[in-house]
């Protein structure tokens, strides 16, 4: 399956309402500071005053929790173990300096951080769901045909070239031709043996010659795969080893970031259901949905909150959003017309 990439939530919320409302607090004349000969600035004008500098993006915040956590109760531990392991991440690749980046990037802290990851969490799986909504049957059975293999059993031998950063061109060149020479007698020692000994011949020569400590003792096996069971590096042995039939293996060397293969292929088991993968599908497709309809991510959650019936009741607020919400859109269907017209390169 194709690698799934994730969905960058934009902030959005429902407007709604009409007229001049600006929301007093029953204690709005009490002061917040105080000077000399009785002047004060209240509970009010900090309102005002902050309503015009911070409150929007706050407002947002406040209302997307509210709703998203009522939503997807069932996984809050999931939105925050994937904070904990994302701020994990960061804390090793910067260590004492994670505060400042943060500060650099407009956290006030590390928690502010957190609270903004953990929403955005939420706010992905509601823009997932919308995309995966927009998706027909005939494309989901599409893609299950076109799209979706059987697992199948392989085994590979590596042969990685002896290559260090000091060394000249030259000495790499040589190191590189050295570990295609190794690859290419182990494939001539294969082409020798007779087809029904192949598996046999390809174990001995994995525990002789492959430089995959993990599994040059078990044959060479990299186990049961499919498109999406490998990380990345192995992009180019997958692709190969679903152009083989059971018992064949690489007659050609196979290139990857680790070095070079030679696999062999022992199995193919029998394809999934479309039930069975029919939620993977989904998210395979919503994730394409998004990519070409950028839009999705403000019409989303525009209509989760309609569910909910938000409304943003202070009018200064609402003209505020308006104007946010109305530069998203034509930010977004800009980037859309440029997704589906790409300029051609002159």
């Amino acid at each position: 399956m194709k690698k799934k990439i994730i969905v960058l939530a934009l902030c959005m919320l429902l407007i709604s309402g009409c007229g001049s409302k600006i929301p007093k607090l029953s204690n709005g004349d009490e002061a917040v500071i105080t000077m000399k000969d009785g002047q004060k600035i209240s509970v009010n004008e900090l309102y005002e005053g902050m309503k015009n500098e911070y409150a929007l993006q706050t407002l947002i915040n406040l209302m997307d929790k509210k709703i998203l956590e009522e939503k997807y109760g069932d996984r809050l531990d999931e939105a925050n173990q994937s904070v904990e392991t994302n701020v994990s991440t960061l804390e090793q690749y910067y260590g004492d300096s994670l505060e400042g980046m943060l500060q650099q990037a407009g956290y006030p802290s590390l928690d502010a951080y957190k609270q903004e990851a953990y929403i955005n969490y939420l706010r992905n799986l509601a823009i997932e769901d919308y995309c995966k909504g927009k998706i027909k049957d005939k494309e989901v059975e599409e893609y299950y045909k076109n799209e979706i293999e059987p697992d199948i059993v392989v085994s590979h031998i590596l042969i990685t070239p002896n290559v260090t950063d000091d060394m000249t061109d030259e000495e790499k060149e040589t190191a590189e031709k050295e570990a295609k020479d190794k690859i290419n007698s182990v494939i001539a020692e294969l082409k020798k043996t007779n087809s029904k000994d192949v598996a046999t011949k390809f174990a001995e020569l994995a525990k002789q010659y492959s430089m995959d400590e993990t599994n040059k003792d078990k044959g060479g096996s990299l186990g049961t795969i499919n498109k999406d069971t490998l990380s990345d590096e192995y992009d180019e042995l997958v692709s190969a080893a679903y152009k083989l039939k059971d018992g064949e293996y690489s007659k050609d060397i196979i290139e990857t970031e680790i070095g070079y293969h030679v696999i062999l292929r022992t199995e193919t088991k029998e394809k999934a259901s479309l039930d069975e993968v029919k939620d993977t599908i989904l998210s395979d497709l919503a994730s394409e949905y998004i990519q070409a309809h950028s839009v999705a991510q403000v019409e989303a959650l525009q209509e989760l909150r309609k569910d909910y019936k938000m409304e943003i009741v202070d009018s200064d607020l609402q003209k505020q959003y308006a104007t946010y919400i109305q530069n998203q859109l034509t930010q977004l269907q800009a980037q859309d017309q440029e997704t589906a017209n790409p300029q051609k390169e002159s």
